[in-house]
């Protein structure tokens, strides 16, 4: 996130933060009461008039401002530049709290309308148990989630940019076998990980208030990827921001692997059954999601299929199990219902 945020300052946020609150609204103040202006002098036009946003904002905390700029009110009025600066904290929590706000509304809506558009058989919103308005429903569910799962996951992302992670720059720093190896190593752990708090998240004391709403969708579409009640998806988040504090890793390549889990996350929310490929007993995908959403208590995984096959909750997709067999009989029985009425 942190490389989000130096280009977010660099193109966007240092002139937004310089007009919200400019350096000069504080040295102004500071001039202001102190006596340092000469009715006289052009400092006093300067020091004497601050704007109504100036004077509303001067007595708000920030660090503490550069001497120049405190003696020298005409040059704190020609520096554009902000009284917080990109290293104080609460400049970097209100950033970094707008920028995951967008960053997963433009991942939710962009790769759920591709993924709707291209890979979703249509077909299943016949489906006897899919259920009216459903893409609207979840898309409400989605967008109700997205602030408190971002709230709860500030912490992480701040600590990341304030460099309390073990993220590096520097490939030769582990060298390219360890580069390509923690992409293994990070899909392993946080799928592990995911399993046990998606199958804690089954039991019932606490599945009821919360995992059962993203149950709600049981032919799901990839508008449900995100149609979590809040704590259940920053739960099943945990492991992807604790793996940077216990693991080395590229700074580049977590960046890469946290847009490409959200994506997967979309991606076996498709309610597809297509099964026969060769890593299927391997890769835990929109097969063996589409049952884990059918039957509940089956393939918890987000990844892998191993996990599963410990804990011994896996369950092999199987054409015969394809929900677009109950479409297509639905179907029938419809069309043997109207020619009936028509005889």
């Amino acid at each position: 996130m942190d490389i989000i945020l130096r280009l977010a300052d660099e193109y966007v946020l240092d002139r937004a933060w310089a007009h919200l609150l400019p350096v000069s609204a504080f040295t102004t103040a500071s001039s202001n009461a102190a006596g340092l202006y000469n009715a006289s002098s052009h400092v006093s036009s300067v020091a004497s008039q601050p704007s109504a946003w100036s004077q509303l904002i001067s007595y708000i905390p920030h660090p503490p401002l550069p001497d120049e700029l405190l003696t020298s009110p005409v040059v704190a009025s020609e520096t554009i530049a902000s009284a917080w600066p990109r290293d104080y904290l609460p400049r970097q929590i209100i950033s970094l709290f707008i920028l995951t706000l967008v960053g997963i509304h433009a991942l939710y809506f962009i790769f759920a309308s591709l993924s709707y558009k291209y890979i979703f058989n249509h077909d299943m919103m016949k489906h006897p148990r899919f259920l009216k308005n459903q893409i609207k429903l979840e898309i409400q569910s989605s967008l109700q989630a997205f602030p408190l799962m971002t709230l709860l996951t500030l912490p992480w992302f701040v600590a990341e940019v304030r460099g309390h992670t073990r993220l590096y720059d520097d490939v030769s720093e582990y060298g390219w076998g360890y580069f390509f190896f923690s992409i293994f190593l990070f899909l392993a752990f946080t799928d592990y990980c995911i399993y046990w708090i998606h199958r804690w998240e089954h039991h019932p004391i606490c599945y009821k208030w919360l995992h059962k709403p993203h149950h709600k969708w049981i032919i799901p579409t990839p508008y449900a990827s995100h149609a979590f009640h809040p704590l259940d998806g920053y739960a099943q988040s945990v492991p992807y921001h604790l793996f940077i504090h216990v693991f080395p890793l590229h700074r580049k390549l977590y960046l890469g692997l946290f847009v490409f889990v959200n994506f997967w996350t979309i991606l076996i929310h498709d309610s597809d059954m297509i099964t026969g490929h060769p890593l299927e007993t391997v890769i835990n995908g929109p097969a063996h999601h589409t049952l884990h959403h059918m039957y509940f208590t089956v393939n918890y995984g987000q990844y892998f299929t191993w996990a599963d096959r410990m804990g011994k909750s896996y369950r092999q997709p199987a054409a015969e199990l394809d929900p677009l067999l109950e479409v297509k009989a639905a179907e029938s029985k419809k069309a043997k219902a109207a020619l009936g009425k028509e005889q």
